[in-house]
C-alpha cells in the first residue's frame, strides 16, 4: 500500500506540473530563449506627465516608439520616501525599498563616523582614470543584491556595465559584481571608474575621453532645437522661477556655455548635451565591450542625468527643460536605431523608467494660488535644540539634520538615563508647530509599529534604524526645505515625485498598456523572472503582469 501511495503521489505531482506548464526542460533557458542584451534606461527626474505634455513635439522613433510598440505601465509609482537619485536607482536594480537595501538617501548621517556618508562613497577603493580622491566610489553601502548581480552569478559570461553622468547612477546599476561602472568627472571632462571594478580604463573608454566630445560641448552655445515660439507647452523664456549660469544676466536662450564654464567642464551636465554624451558613450560601450555578441545575456545600465540638472535649475515648466526632453527623444531614437542594426530587432530588451519626479517651483505654485511654500528648517532645528535643552538639560541633543530627519545623540540620551522614545516623541510634537509641516513621526514607531497603507507606510519603507534619523518631518504638498525662490527639487511622497514612467520594449514584450498601479521595486524581479535567474535578495518578488 505504501508503494501504491508513493506511485500515486508521484503521478499526481507529474500531472500538476504538466497542467501548470512547468517542466525541467522548459525551466532551462537556452541562448535563443534569452535576449542578447538588456538596456535599462533611467531618465533622472522624468515625471510621468512630461511624456503626454511633450507628445506632439516628439518624433516617431523615440518615446513614441517605446510607448506604441512596448508595454506601458502608466500608473507606476515609487512606494517609499525619500524620492532621490540614490534610493531610486537602488530600488530599480534591487527590487527593494531603502528599509531593505540600505540606500536611505543620496547621503545620510553616519553615527559611527560622526559625519555624512555619501551613497556610493568608499575610502577603501582607488579612483581609476583620475587622481581625484573625490572619485573613490563603490557599491559597498548597498545591502542587498541587484538584478545585475544575479545575472552575473547565474552566468559568468554575461557582461554588466553601468554608465551615467552621476557616479551613483553608474555604480548602483553595475551593482557589486558588475564588470565596470563609468561616470563623468566634470573637472576634467572625462569618464572615470573605480578599482572596485577595474584596474585601468579600457582602451575604448580612453579613446572616448581623448576624442574630447565633452570639452567640445562645454565650449558650445545652447540654442533651442526648434524655433523658440514653438515651445507652447512651456512658460515664457524669461521667468522669475529660473536660475541662471554664473555669468548670465537672465535665464534666456541662447546660453553661452564657454562664457560660464570656468576652468572645468561640469557645465555640460546642466544642458541637454550631457545626455547626448551619455548616448554616445552607451554606443561606444556596446561596441567596445562587444555587448550582445555572445551566447549569454549582457546588461547595460544607462542613466541620463542632465534632465535632473536642468530641472533643478530651471523648473518643470521652462523652455530649457522641454528642449532637453525633445533632444533626449532623439537620443533615445538614435540608441534604438543602433540596437536594431547591431543587435537586431527582437534580440534586445529595453526598460525605461525614472528615479523620481519633481515638484513645480514652489514660488510659482504660490503665485498661482496653489498649495506650496518653503520650509525654514534652520529655524526649526535651532528652536528644537533650545527646546530639548530646556526639557532635558543644557546639552547638544541634536547631532545632525538631513533628508528632513532629526538625528538625536542617542549615546547622550542613554548616558543621561532618558528614554529615547520619550525624547523622540517630545521632539516630534514640538516640530508640528512650524509652517509647512504636515506631520511628524519617530524612529521608534517605524521600528516597532506596522504602517500598512498611506504615506506613513511610505516613510516606513524608507526607514533603516542605524542609517535613518530619529524624527521624520513630512512637509505639506508643494513645500520644499529651502528658501531659494528659483529652481526646484524632489524627495517627497507626493504624486509629483512618485509617478514616473515604466515601459518595457523589445524581447518577449507584448504591445499594450495598463493603468493598474505598479511600483518601482517590481522592475528587478520582473527582469529576473523573464531571464529565469534568481531574484535579487531583498526583493518582495512582486512580478509585473503584462496585461491590459
Amino acid at each position: 500500500m505504501k508503494f501504491i501511495r508513493t506511485i500515486c503521489g508521484t503521478f499526481l505531482m507529474l500531472m500538476i506540473l504538466v497542467q501548470t506548464g512547468w517542466t525541467q526542460q522548459q525551466n532551462t533557458q537556452s541562448a535563443a530563449d534569452s535576449p542578447k542584451l538588456i538596456v535599462n534606461i533611467v531618465v533622472d527626474q522624468l515625471r510621468y506627465d512630461y511624456i503626454p505634455l511633450y507628445w506632439d513635439k516628439f518624433e516617431d522613433d523615440g518615446f513614441k516608439r517605446l510607448v506604441k510598440q512596448g508595454f506601458n505601465f502608466n500608473n507606476n509609482h515609487f512606494n517609499y520616501f525619500p524620492t532621490f537619485t540614490g534610493p531610486g536607482h537602488a530600488a530599480i536594480y534591487t527590487g527593494a525599498t531603502p528599509s531593505v537595501n540600505g540606500i536611505v538617501g543620496n547621503s545620510w548621517y553616519d553615527r559611527s563616523i560622526d559625519r555624512s556618508m555619501y551613497v556610493v562613497s568608499d575610502s577603501t577603493v582607488s579612483p581609476v582614470g583620475t587622481d581625484s580622491d573625490a572619485e573613490k566610489m563603490s557599491p559597498r553601502n548597498l545591502l542587498s543584491t541587484t538584478v545585475t548581480d544575479e545575472l552575473k552569478s547565474a552566468s559568468s559570461e554575461s557582461k554588466v556595465i553601468g554608465i551615467s553622468s552621476k557616479d551613483r547612477g553608474a555604480v548602483l546599476a553595475a551593482g557589486h559584481l558588475g564588470d565596470a561602472a563609468y561616470w563623468y568627472e566634470g573637472e576634467t571632462g572625462k569618464f572615470v571608474s573605480s578599482s572596485w571594478y577595474v584596474s585601468e580604463l579600457p582602451k575604448w573608454v580612453q579613446n572616448f575621453n581623448e576624442e574630447g566630445l565633452a570639452k567640445e560641448f562645454a565650449n558650445s552655445t545652447w540654442e533651442t532645437l526648434l524655433p523658440i515660439e514653438e515651445y507652447t507647452e512651456s512658460n515664457a523664456d524669461d521667468t522669475p522661477y529660473e536660475a541662471t549660469f554664473e555669468n548670465e544676466d537672465a535665464p534666456v536662450f541662447p546660453h553661452d556655455l564657454a562664457a560660464n564654464r570656468g576652468d572645468e567642464y561640469g557645465i555640460v551636465n546642466s544642458t541637454p548635451f550631457g545626455n547626448t554624451l551619455i548616448a554616445e558613450l552607451a554606443k561606444s560601450a556596446i561596441e567596445g565591450e562587444d555587448l550582445g555578441s555572445g551566447d549569454a545575456t549582457d546588461f547595460l545600465g544607462v542613466s541620463f542625468s542632465s534632465t535632473d540638472y536642468v530641472g533643478h535649475r530651471y523648473g518643470p515648466h521652462s523652455i530649457e527643460l522641454q528642449d532637453t526632453y525633445l533632444r533626449l527623444d532623439r537620443n533615445i531614437a538614435d540608441i534604438l536605431d543602433y540596437l536594431d542594426r547591431e543587435i537586431g530587432k527582437g534580440n534586445y530588451l529595453v526598460v525605461l523608467t525614472s528615479d523620481h519626479g519633481v515638484v513645480d517651483v514652489p514660488q510659482e505654485l504660490i503665485d498661482k494660488n496653489l498649495p506650496g511654500g518653503y520650509f525654514d528648517s534652520d529655524t526649526a532645528v535651532k528652536e528644537l535644540s533650545q527646546y530639548l535643552k530646556n526639557e532635558f538639560g543644557d546639552e547638544e541633543w541634536i547631532e545632525d539634520y538631513t533628508n528632513q530627519q532629526i538625528y538625536l545623540d542617542r549615546k547622550l540620551v542613554e548616558k543621561n538615563g532618558l528614554s529615547l522614545k520619550v525624547v523622540q516623541d517630545k521632539a516630534a510634537d514640538f516640530l508640528l508647530q512650524f509652517e509647512g509641516v504636515l506631520s511628524t513621526n519617530t524612529a521608534h514607531n517605524f521600528q516597532y509599529k506596522n504602517f500598512d497603507r498611506g504615506q506613513q507606510a511610505m516613510y516606513q519603507r524608507g526607514f533603516m534604524y542605524d542609517r535613518s534619523g530619529d524624527i521624520f518631518i513630512q512637509l505639506k504638498s508643494g513645500w520644499l526645505d529651502t528658501d531659494y525662490p528659483t529652481g526646484t527639487s524632489h524627495g517627497s511622497p507626493y504624486n509629483y515625485d512618485t509617478h514616473v514612467p515604466l515601459i518595457f520594449y523589445g524581447w518577449n514584450v507584448p504591445q499594450g498598456e495598463t493603468s493598474r498601479k505598479t511600483a518601482i521595486p517590481q522592475i528587478a524581479p520582473t527582469i529576473s523572472n523573464m531571464l529565469n535567474i534568481p531574484l535579487p535578495s531583498g526583493s518582495e518578488a512582486n512580478i509585473l503582469q503584462f496585461k491590459k
